[in-house]
């Protein structure tokens, strides 16, 4: 099977892109909302009661006699989820046994990665994995960067993934979902157990869509597991082990507010901005976001909401401690929680009935009948790069190395007025640029960026513009930011690549928006 083809078009933002990876054909990007899909659903074969026991218990003997069960074999693909962060125990040891097996071509399809699955490089290398359609982050991106994959990465968003299972895009083979606590049925959560990581909400795709369902847990409760955020109806098997994940890993470095004084400022202008343009307000909403910037952009915001009694009416969530006090202090009827990033914000979950576990349907899918992203207020994110058109960059860094998946990143920016406080430049290398690396995101959607040297509002956002005037919030144009960071660090050199495709990266409608080579080196 080759890679891509040596045929690429121009897609509508500009870029190249191939006509065919990995032998699938692709879609080049419309536009935003130009791609209308049609025909139905997928769906998975039909099953029947009559080929599981009556008495409801699922349970297998180990990992490996279920995928054995599930038919493992070659050039399947096997999805995982990434709650546990990098604390997951499971995924690595499914493809231990398929190299046992002496299973080859495999797809791995998780909703993340993280550093805990270093480990599968070696599995890269002798092909028992042929491609990472998902994140790839720190070794395992540098990994694909140099063109060592066999395959080509698919690097999509947490909506753009549920999309892609949803319409049959990807077709998952065998989805093994690590839960905290399960019964026997298959019935699941994540908000109880001795590894409870907060909600499964990542895995729904994969336990509504995929072939055969595999759960596996550490804790076994007798029939039914309440609240059931994994229904066992949908599952094949279950699997009992000693340990399914390290909960205390969910907690990420980046769930501290910063202690930076350039990135306080950077948060505290931010603040100032939303507050300047009459965006904090009884009754709004916002993204919550985990990195350190956007923590204490929160905080300010939950100051802001104290000394004037008002409240907002949700938070869209990554929890964390941060946005749970909120909440029981009343300041937030709500938190819509997509994935939790501290141990009180598992708690929380548990506790509190205005705590809710979301999934990428929800949140982020387009391919439906709307989501919560165009419902949000503000949203706060980040980026690796932005350039003069406002078109954002989050996978890859200015040398060209991928480094980071997408999340959801690229749903987040269709809220109402999406943020991104930046630095203006990162180890002497500027993040405001003429063009960004790689695109992840179109200027369109992006409407303010923030640094600690000033803030450029999106020519398209006057109404922003003009309710910021005369505030004293210090504006600039994106062209004045360019010229400043590269007076100060120079002009950058880009990085070389070859004409060989590693990745490509996919817009929420599952059309794609940029390519990613092979570095030359």
């Amino acid at each position: 099977m080759e890679k891509h083809s040596k045929e690429f078009k121009v897609n509508a933002a500009g870029k190249n892109v191939p006509f065919r990876i990995n032998g699938n054909e692709l879609i080049p990007y419309m536009g935003v909302g130009k791609y209308k899909p049609t025909g139905r659903r997928y769906g998975p074969p039909l099953s029947s009661c009559a080929d599981f026991p009556a008495d409801g218990n699922k349970l297998v003997p180990n990992l490996k006699e279920a995928l054995i069960r599930s038919g493992l074999r070659d050039g399947m693909t096997i999805s995982t989820h990434h709650h546990f962060r990098n604390g997951d125990l499971i995924a690595n040891q499914i493809f231990d046994i398929a190299h046992e097996l002496g299973i080859k071509d495999l797809v791995w399809f998780p909703s993340a990665s993280f550093p805990c699955h270093d480990p599968l490089i070696k599995y890269l290398e002798d092909g028992t994995i042929n491609r990472i359609e998902g994140s790839m982050n720190g070794p395992l991106g540098k990994f694909t960067s140099e063109g060592k994959m066999k395959g080509v990465g698919v690097l999509r968003s947490h909506g753009g993934r549920y999309q892609a299972v949803q319409d049959g895009e990807v077709i998952i083979d065998i989805a093994v979902i690590a839960a905290p606590i399960s019964d026997t049925f298959g019935n699941s959560n994540g908000v109880n157990g001795a590894a409870a990581c907060g909600l499964l909400g990542f895995a729904l795709a994969d336990s509504q869509y995929a072939h055969k369902v595999v759960v596996v847990t550490d804790t076994l409760v007798p029939f039914p597991c309440i609240p059931w955020q994994i229904q066992g109806n949908y599952v094949d098997y279950v699997v009992k082990v000693d340990q399914v994940g390290l909960s205390e890993k969910i907690v990420s470095g980046t769930t501290n507010v910063t202690k930076s004084p350039d990135r306080l400022y950077i948060a505290e202008l931010t603040a100032q901005f939303c507050d300047a343009a009459g965006l904090v307000q009884d009754g709004f909403s916002f993204q919550a976001g985990a990195g350190g910037t956007a923590l204490s952009i929160g905080i300010y915001f939950d100051q802001i909401m104290r000394d004037r009694n008002i409240k907002a009416r949700f938070i869209r969530a990554g929890s964390n401690k941060y946005p749970v006090k909120m909440l029981e202090d009343g300041y937030v009827d709500y938190i819509l929680d997509g994935q939790t990033f501290d141990l009180e914000g598992v708690r929380s979950m548990r506790e509190n009935p205005g705590h809710v576990n979301t999934s990428p349907f929800t949140s982020y899918n387009y391919h439906g009948k709307g989501n919560f992203a165009s419902m949000v207020d503000i949203a706060i994110l980040g980026a690796t790069e932005v350039d003069i058109q406002f078109n954002a960059n989050v996978v890859t860094h200015s040398d060209g190395y991928l480094l980071h998946g997408i999340g959801g990143w690229q749903n987040c920016i269709a809220s109402k007025c999406t943020i991104l406080p930046i630095p203006l430049f990162r180890d002497r290398i500027p993040v405001v640029r003429e063009n960004v690396t790689t695109l992840c995101g179109p200027g369109e959607l992006i409407d303010v960026i923030v640094t600690e040297r000033g803030i450029a509002i999106n020519p398209l956002r006057q109404d922003l513009i003009e309710k910021v005037k005369g505030t004293g919030i210090p504006l600039k144009t994106i062209e004045q930011l360019l010229d400043e960071a590269q007076r100060i660090c120079g002009k950058p050199t880009d990085p070389k690549f070859t004409d060989e495709v590693v990745a490509v990266v996919k817009w929420v409608d599952g059309t794609v928006i940029d390519t990613i080579y092979k570095l030359d080196k």
